[in-house]
C-alpha cells in the first residue's frame, strides 16, 4: 500500500490526504474538494498552483502550461503532481463558491438509450444512470466515458442538465480514426453499458452573478453551452443573454428548434449564428446568421462586452481567438469563463472531445 501524506492548501485553509500512487487533483475529487481544473493532462494550466513546502513529482505535462523556469521556482501542476511528503500548496486559481460545493465524483454504469446524427460530424449520445440510477452535476461540467472494451476514456460536455434526471444528453464531434467517436457509426447502440466517471469542470454559473452573459460556442461546445441555457430557461433568469454559435455553413447548425423554444421562455435572449463559409439556407432556417468568425460577429455587435460575464467553448482556435478579444475590449479576467479542447500530450484526447 502506497504511503500518504497531508497537503495542506493556502489561503483556502483546507487539508487533505493523498496517496503517492494517486494525482493531488485525483486525490481533490476523491475528498469532494473541487480544485480550478481544466484538461487535465497538463497542458492548459489551469491547476497551476505554488510549493510552499514538501517533496513534489509530476508525471509528464507540457512546458507550455508549465514551463522549466517556473518549475524551478516551485510551481506544479496538480493533474500531474504527486507528493512524496506532507506539503503546503498556495492555490493560484480557486473559486471559494465551488471548492466545497460542487458534486461529488461518481463512478456510474450507464445504458446507452439512443444515438443521434445531429450533422455529419456531430452525433448526439444520450445514456441512462443505471447503478446507481442518479448521476449529480451541475450544468457545464463534463464526465468521462470509458472507450466499451478498453481503460481508455474520453471526455465529453453534458448538454443535459439535472432535473432531465433519467438520461445525460452529450454532443460529440466525430474525428476520423476517433477512438470512441468512430463507434458511434456502427460500434455503439442502443443497449450497450458505458462507464461514466464525473463531474469534473468549473464551466458553470455562478450564484448570485447579476451582469448580462454572452455564450459563445463552436462545434461540440454546443453542449455544455447549451446546458447552461437550459439551466437558464429553467430558472426564468431575467438578465440579457445573447448566445453566439460558430459554424461553417447552414448544414452544421442544430438544436435549433429547441434554442428557439428555451428563448421564447427568456425575457431577453437572441441567438445569432456566425457562418464563416456561406450564410446559404440559414433564412430558411428562421435563424439570425452573419457571415464570417464566431469572434468578429460578437466584436461588431457586443461593443459593452467587458461589461457582460463571457462563457467561451470550442475548439482551441476559436477559444484562444475569443480570450484575445475579450482582452482587447478590456473584459476583466474573473468575467470570462471557458472550455478549450485541449490536446493531449499522451494520447491526443481532448478534453470533451476525441481526435484520436
Amino acid at each position: 500500500m502506497a504511503d500518504k501524506h497531508r497537503i495542506s492548501f493556502e489561503p483556502v485553509d483546507i487539508e487533505m490526504e493523498v496517496g503517492e500512487d494517486e494525482k493531488i487533483l485525483d486525490a481533490a475529487f476523491r475528498q469532494g474538494i473541487h480544485l480550478m481544473h481544466g484538461c487535465r493532462e497538463g497542458q492548459c494550466s489551469a491547476c497551476k498552483s505554488f510549493v510552499l513546502d514538501g517533496e513534489i513529482q509530476m508525471e509528464r505535462y507540457s512546458t507550455f502550461a508549465c514551463n522549466d523556469a517556473e518549475v524551478e521556482e516551485g510551481y506544479v501542476l496538480l493533474c500531474r503532481a504527486h507528493a512524496f511528503s506532507d506539503c503546503t500548496i498556495e492555490l493560484l486559481n480557486f473559486d471559494e463558491e465551488e471548492l466545497l460545493n460542487s458534486a461529488p465524483l461518481q463512478r456510474i454504469r450507464t445504458e446507452v438509450v439512443e444515438v443521434v446524427e445531429h450533422t455529419h460530424d456531430i452525433v448526439g449520445l444520450k445514456l441512462k444512470p443505471v447503478d446507481p440510477p442518479v448521476y449529480e452535476f451541475k450544468p457545464g461540467q463534463y464526465a468521462d466515458l470509458t472507450i466499451p472494451g478498453t481503460d481508455e476514456h474520453r471526455s465529453f460536455s453534458m448538454a443535459t442538465i439535472p432535473s432531465a434526471g433519467d438520461h445525460i444528453e452529450f454532443v460529440i464531434k466525430k474525428y476520423p480514426g476517433g477512438r470512441f467517436s468512430a463507434l458511434l457509426d456502427d460500434g455503439i447502440a442502443a443497449g450497450d453499458t458505458i462507464e461514466l466517471t464525473g463531474p469534473y469542470g468549473n464551466f458553470t454559473l455562478k450564484n448570485g452573478h447579476v451582469l448580462p452573459l454572452v455564450l459563445m460556442a463552436g462545434g461540440a461546445g454546443m453542449a455544455p453551452v447549451l446546458s447552461l441555457l437550459r439551466h437558464l430557461s429553467e430558472t426564468g433568469d431575467t438578465r440579457r443573454i445573447r448566445f453566439y454559435y460558430g459554424a461553417r455553413t447552414a448544414a452544421d447548425l442544430f438544436y435549433l428548434d429547441e434554442i428557439r423554444a428555451l428563448g421564447q421562455r427568456l425575457p431577453d435572449f437572441e441567438f445569432v449564428v456566425a457562418l464563416s463559409e456561406s450564410t446559404e439556407g440559414a433564412g430558411e432556417l428562421g435563424v439570425t446568421a452573419e457571415p464570417g468568425m464566431v469572434t468578429d460577429v460578437v466584436a461588431a455587435r457586443e461593443p459593452e462586452l467587458h461589461r457582460t460575464e463571457v462563457y467561451l467553448c470550442g475548439p482551441p482556435p476559436m477559444v484562444d481567438a475569443a480570450l484575445d478579444l475579450a482582452a482587447r475590449q478590456g473584459v476583466p479576467d474573473d468575467q470570462v469563463f471557458y472550455d478549450k479542447f485541449t490536446t493531449s500530450v499522451r494520447d491526443e484526447q481532448t478534453s470533451q472531445g476525441d481526435i484520436t
